[in-house]
């Protein structure tokens, strides 16, 4: 792979992302940011923090999708700091950690900035405001990594522990931690809305569901120490980048890796992003260059390939560069050669091998093709003794032919012995329901004794007559529960003719099914699911369309009505709601409003934040993050009250009465460190006062003020 272009910014590149405004963000270990034109890599604009990262194997930098505002560690890691790129100006200081800090985040709305620690704990800061808003669960050891969903509804931190917590931004709630490696887990990326990527120490890389909180499945062939890992524009392709200078790619469809040295640089990568735009993939080094690689390098040149019919050429480049293998042209020449080969299998058959080979000449090169050629040839020397035993009606040994041939079962000659089959094990079926015509049935079937696949069904068909009677008479009763047992516990009833009949009725009822659901009717979608639910080979599918009806319809019921207690209850609980046009409109109401309601809850406004809660403040799915909310201006209430010299026992009355409506959180403890600087007399133990938890609070516990 070559690059088409770079840049050098000297020192090591440990942050790259490509921003709102196209422009390309780069920011070295010295933190001396830089916006590059993304398109010509021209210097527009840039400043110095002047904080040296001797380590940043984490995430020690970020910044927001819009570039207003970024994050650090500071020099020595003691603190996370989230600056306005704008102003210039600091607006948090995050020094709550015990030990160092460890990484930083900022969301994809610019919401919060996260700051992770060697303590295990995770402090979500606003980032217009620079308070603390709320905290992740914690974990026992450092935190390594933190990682957004696109849609930003989920944060995930993982860490020494060996686990990662998954956090829904939208509901304010945990899910259970994820629990599956064997090290400690060092670096995450979601992708495609429901799945996350966890790679760990010993490079043991681990693709997750996360609505399933299941593992998916493990990707093989990772032998270095991973650096940085992001994905392409439309998720195809995953690319992991390693100390060593390797980057590895991996099919994120099939999970299959593509390529272990896709790129190799001489330098450790640092960091990676990828332009959307162009399909570009962008790495940064620890010797400070940046680097542009075009993932699908070579395209334009497998056009003039695809003219000259020069296959062997597009095979060779798509070994050079396998995405090259995902290509319109790639599909284009694999489509060829299997009409080719389908067509020179048909000149085969008819005794025109010239013409077969004529037909395949062009793929003869590709070592790869030309085994599949020289085979097929090698088989087709015995094709004229297959249609010999055949016509001469010597069955036996023509299907065990085809079955040392399997080409031969593509045949026209096949396809006839296969409908003689069929037609003659009909008619022995009738005379085998009557008892005095069960040597006639046997005479018909006679030809196929030694006919391995075929005498298992005779037997069945001579010793389980009355099964076969009782599977014509549910399939006569449209009892298709029944047939679909009787064929799951006897094969051979696949061979009668009910059975073709069935399966055909029950893919017809699907596809029917899948159109009502897209055309919105779904009361004929759920009348036909109750009766497909009968086919066992769609039962499990089945439930999960009618439940996917039932939510739907609930949702867009409670819509109509006005209902949005239910509306959010089931939009918060459901995500396939949340992709629908009316749910992320719902989601983006309700993030205006939340960011409304912060103006209020930073100066300690109860009565502001109520009134513009007041719509939400029924829907019970909302409680944690409206809770949140509350909780952040009762501390806002707080702190005014030591900044305006109010009576010691008012302070520790309002400690005592968060504690019992909230819990035990940072907040507080922060607070309360806070307090203990002016009010000297404080004796409050935190770990001997009654209190409730964050998630029982209810809106009937808001008072004006917390002190009172």
């Amino acid at each position: 792979m070559e690059t088409v272009k770079s840049k050098s910014i000297v020192k090591a590149v440990i942050l790259l992302k490509i921003l709102k405004d196209k422009s390309l963000v780069a920011v070295d270990k010295y933190t001396t940011i830089r916006f590059f034109d993304k398109e010509t890599l021209d210097l527009k604009n840039g400043f110095k923090a002047n904080i040296e990262h001797q380590y940043y194997a984490n995430s020690v930098v970020a910044f927001s999708n819009d570039g207003k505002y970024f994050a650090t560690l500071s020099a020595d890691a003691r603190e996370s700091l989230l600056y306005n790129s704008q102003t210039k100006k600091r607006v948090a200081k995050v020094d709550r950690h015990q030990g160092e800090s460890s990484c930083v985040g900022i969301d994809p709305l610019s919401r919060y900035m996260f700051s992770c620690g060697d303590d295990g704990k995770t402090f979500a800061i606003d980032i217009k405001s620079g308070k603390l808003v709320f905290t992740l669960p914690a974990h026992a050891d450092t935190i390594t990594d933190v990682a957004f969903s696109k849609n930003s509804n989920w944060v995930a931190v993982c860490s020494y522990d060996r686990k990662i917590t998954l956090y829904n931004l939208v509901t304010m709630t945990p899910k259970k931690k994820l629990k599956a490696h064997s090290a400690p887990v060092m670096k995450l990326l979601f992708f495609k809305k429901r799945y996350l990527l966890s790679i760990d120490k010993k490079s043991s890389a681990i693709i997750w569901d996360i609505y399933e909180e299941k593992v998916v499945t493990r990707l093989q062939g990772i032998h270095d120490d991973v650096t940085q890992v992001t994905s392409s524009g439309d998720e195809k392709f995953l690319f992991i980048a390693t100390k060593l200078g390797y980057i590895i790619l991996y099919d994120l469809n099939t999970y299959e890796q593509l390529s272990s040295k896709y790129i190799k640089i001489v330098s450790p990568i640092t960091s990676l992003t990828f332009d959307n735009e162009h399909n570009y993939l962008i790495i940064g080094t620890e010797d400070g260059f940046i680097m542009y690689y075009d993932i699908y390098e070579g395209e334009d040149q497998l056009k003039v390939l695809l003219q000259q019919k020069d296959f062997d050429a597009i095979q060779r480049a798509s070994l050079v560069n396998p995405v090259l293998a995902y290509t319109d042209i790639h599909d284009l020449v694999s489509n060829f050669w299997e009409n080719s080969l389908k067509k020179a299998k048909l000149f085969l058959q008819k005794g025109e091998t010239e013409k077969a080979k004529l037909l395949l000449k062009s793929f003869e090169s590709i070592p790869t093709k030309n085994k599949v050629i020289q085979k097929l040839f090698r088989d087709f020397a015995e094709y004229d003794k297959f249609i010999r035993f055949a016509k001469e009606g010597k069955i036996s040994l023509a299907y065990n032919l085809a079955n040392s041939f399997p080409v031969f079962k593509e045949s026209k000659m096949y396809q006839a012995l296969e409908k003689k089959w069929r037609k003659d094990f009909a008619q022995a079926q009738r005379y085998s329901l009557d008892p005095r015509g069960m040597d006639t049935a046997k005479q018909i079937l006679a030809p196929y004794r030694g006919v391995s696949e075929k005498t298992v069904l005779i037997q069945d068909l001579f010793t389980k007559g009355e099964v076969y009677k009782r599977f014509r008479d549910a399939f006569g009763k449209k009892n298709f529960r029944l047939a679909s047992e009787l064929i799951r516990q006897y094969p051979f009833l696949k061979e009668f003719p009910e059975y073709d009949i069935l399966l055909q009725y029950g893919d017809n009822l699907y596809m029917k099914v899948r159109q009502l659901i897209e055309d919105e009717d779904y009361y004929n979608a759920t009348k036909n699911l109750r009766i497909l639910a009968d086919f066992l080979d769609f039962k499990e599918e089945v439930q999960i369309m009618l439940s996917e009806i039932e939510q739907k319809q609930k949702f867009f019921e409670a819509l109509k009505k006005d209902d949005m207690a239910t509306a959010y209850n089931l939009l918060d609980k459901i995500e396939a709601l949340q992709e629908t046009e009316e749910g992320k409109k719902l989601q983006n109401e309700w993030h205006k409003v939340v960011e409304h309601a912060k103006s209020f809850a930073v100066v300690g406004d109860v009565h502001g934040l109520k009134e513009t809660l007041k719509d939400y403040l029924k829907i019970s799915s909302k409680y944690l993050a409206i809770a949140t909310l509350f909780a952040w201006c009762y501390i806002s209430q707080l702190e005014k009250a030591v900044a305006n010299n109010v009576d010691q026992k008012r302070i520790e009355h309002g400690i005592k009465h968060y504690l019992l409506n909230f819990g035990h959180d940072e907040q507080i403890e922060g607070f309360l460190r806070k307090a203990k600087r002016k009010y000297r007399d404080i004796k409050l133990n935190l770990d001997l006062l009654p209190k409730g938890s964050l998630s029982m609070w209810r809106p009937s516990m808001i008072v004006e003020s917390i002190l009172d």
